[in-house]
Parts: structure tokens; sequence; C-alpha cells
């Protein structure tokens, strides 16, 4: 019976041991299993403005591919929203990635209208939230703290465009725009800039995003003669209006800033494009910008690059970095990180004000549409 008993001790014992052995390999595993943290990503996926979007959403993923194969202490896993160049839209990506508490920032935005609509919902919340390519003024004219830019305002680029228009085109232009807050912004920038410049603004015109039919208003300024026509708005409906004009026998130039800068404008307006002036803010080249250049082709993905994949890549790593640097559990350390970022990427060096918009300087670009490709002046 004793020996009996000894040998059931003993089996019970091995059997408890090798429980206590699962348990803590189970605990140790648990322990040291990767935490994972959310960043978002919001931009024009569908709609006319896609083209934008797309190309920055793949600037944004390709940061969080490699910081994940950087071996992070933490796993990114990307959301990647839609705001179709859609303010309610917006605000529904917005609420989405706010809600989820996984979410410790996000990025987002070509549109200002869109961004100015989402950046009260972000403030809100307390979680971060990185512009990446609107441009209007308002958005950072006052503090919210956990709101920054990456990218420079349109009061960059229209104040050197209205003094090269006045001292080299004429000085007569018309103004024609969207009724959006980018709209509205570039029409006062750039006939506050062109006047100072000893220009005058012959007639002032706005229409609504969507509209499809500018002839009435082409019509009303065409027996002024203005020495160019200035589009304040972005691709579809710039493509439209220098469509229109050329339909109109109007052979003034039209000129613009960074808005209706793309690809598709030269598709949409076919012929009529040519001659075309955009003032862009310049590339400067850098070895981040060469190399992330080389690392997106070799990404293959389906959309060419544009000037906004690399904003969308600096921020993302921008964010990456305050992560890095303040830990994922409190975002307002992260804001505050995000804030005081100095950061050599593929923009060049990012740094921010007060109010959390950069400080990248900009020097003026003239791109002319010639021969149907965006051509450096």
């Amino acid at each position: 019976m004793r020996s009996r008993s000894r040998f059931l001790a003993g089996r019970f014992g091995a059997v408890l041991a090798l429980a206590t052995a699962a348990i803590l390999a189970g605990g140790a595993s648990g322990a040291f299993a990767q935490e994972s943290v959310k960043i978002g990503f919001i931009g024009p996926l569908s709609g006319g403005n896609a083209q934008q979007g797309l190309s920055a959403r793949n600037g944004f993923q390709l940061a969080i591919d490699q910081a994940n194969a950087a071996g992070l202490p933490f796993k990114i896993e990307p959301v990647i929203l839609d705001d179709a160049a859609n303010p309610q839209t917006g605000v529904s990506a917005a609420l989405k990635l706010t809600n989820d508490s996984q979410v410790v920032a996000a990025t987002g935005h070509w549109n200002s209208g869109v961004a100015l609509a989402t950046i009260p919902v972000f403030q809100r919340a307390g979680v971060p939230f990185v512009v990446w390519g609107a441009i209007s003024p308002k958005i950072t004219e006052r503090n919210n703290p956990m709101i920054s830019r990456v990218v420079t305002t349109l009061v960059n680029t229209n104040e050197p465009l209205a003094a090269w228009a006045a001292k080299n085109i004429g000085k007569s232009i018309a103004i024609v725009s969207d009724t959006s807050d980018y709209g509205a912004a570039n029409t006062k920038n750039f006939e506050k800039f062109y006047t100072a410049a000893g220009g005058k603004i012959v007639a002032t015109e706005a229409a609504p995003v969507g509209t499809t039919d500018f002839r009435a208003l082409l019509t009303k300024i065409k027996p002024l003669s203005p020495d160019a026509i200035y589009f304040g708005g972005v691709v579809t409906e710039a493509a439209l209006v220098r469509q229109q004009m050329a339909e109109l026998g109007m052979t003034a130039p039209m000129i613009g800033v960074d808005g209706f800068h793309d690809a598709e404008f030269i598709k949409i307006a076919g012929p009529a494009a040519e001659g075309t002036i955009a003032g862009i803010a310049k590339e400067k080249g850098n070895p981040q910008l060469a190399k992330l250049t080389q690392d997106y082709q070799a990404a293959k993905f389906s959309e060419p690059a544009t000037t906004y994949t690399k904003n969308a890549f600096d921020a993302a790593n921008i964010i990456i970095e305050a992560l890095k640097k303040a830990g994922t559990k409190d975002k307002a350390a992260i804001a505050k990180a995000i804030r005081e970022t100095q950061y050599d990427g593929a923009m060049g060096h990012t740094s921010f004000d007060e109010n959390g918009q950069t400080k990248l300087p900009v020097e003026l670009e003239l791109r002319a549409v010639k021969n149907g490709s965006w051509t450096t002046q």
C-alpha cells in the first residue's frame, strides 16, 4: 500500500509540475506579447480628388510597413478611411477613429474644408492629428494642442505667385474660385498680394464645388479682357474652367497654386490645358526623398507618387517617432512629442511653431503645361 501511495503521490506531483510549467509558459508568452496600436489615415480615396488621396495613402502605408519591419516595441495597425473630399464623410471617418480606443494618433486630409470640419472632433477627443495636405491658413490660426501640420499654407505660395504675375503677366487679372474654405482663402490671399504688387482684380466669381458649367461667369469676364484668370480651386473644376475658356475663345492664360497641379487636370482639360501655370512649393532633393522614391517604386503601388506621397510618409513617421519617445498610452504626451519634433525626412527638416504649423521654408516653383505635361518654367 505504501509503495502504491508513493507512486500516486509521485505521479500527482509530476502532473502538477507539468501543469504549473504550462501555466507559467502561457503567462510568460502573454506577458511578452507585442502590444498593438492603431494609427489612422483619412483622405479622398474616391471621387475627383482620389489621385491625391491614394498617393498619400500609399506613402502612409509605406511608412507603417517599414516601421513594423524595423522591430518596434509595438506593432502598428493602419486604419485607412475615405473622406471622399466631403466634410460630412470626413467627420464620420474622424468619429470612427476617435471612438476606437486603440487609435493613438491619425493623419489626414487633402481638402481644407474637410480638415476644418474634423479638427474639432480630434481636439475634443484628445487624439493627436497631423494634417498632411490641406493648406488653408485657418487650420493653424490658433493653437489646438492636438493638431499639427507638415505642409505649408496657401499663403506661402500665393504671395510669390501674385508678385510674379504682376511683374510678368500683367496688371489685370480676374479671379474664379470654388466656394469652399480653400477657394475663399485663395481668393482673399491672391487678391491681397496681387493688389499690393500693383495689379488690379477686374472680376471675382465663385461657384460651388461640383459645378460643371462655368460658361455664364466666363462670359461675364471675357469683355474685361484680363491678362490672366486666376483659378482658386482644385483639379476637376479647374480643368473644366480651362476647357470652357478655350470654347469661348478666351486666350489669356490660367494661373493658380497647387490645388490643380496634377496629371488629371491635363487629362480632363485636354489640349486646352496648354499654357496653364501653377505656382507650387519647390521640392528640394535630399537623401530621404531619394530613398522614398526608390522604396516607393520597389513597393509597386498601383498609383504614381505625387507630392503628397512624401507629405503623408513624413507625417506617419513623425507620429511613429513621437510614439517611440512618449509611449503609446498618454495621447497628450504623444501630441506634445509631435510638436517638439525635429525631423529630417523626405520633405526636408520639419519642426513646428507654437500653433503646430510647420516651419519648413517655401521657395516658389512655376510649372506650366507644355506638350501635354507639367514642365518646370
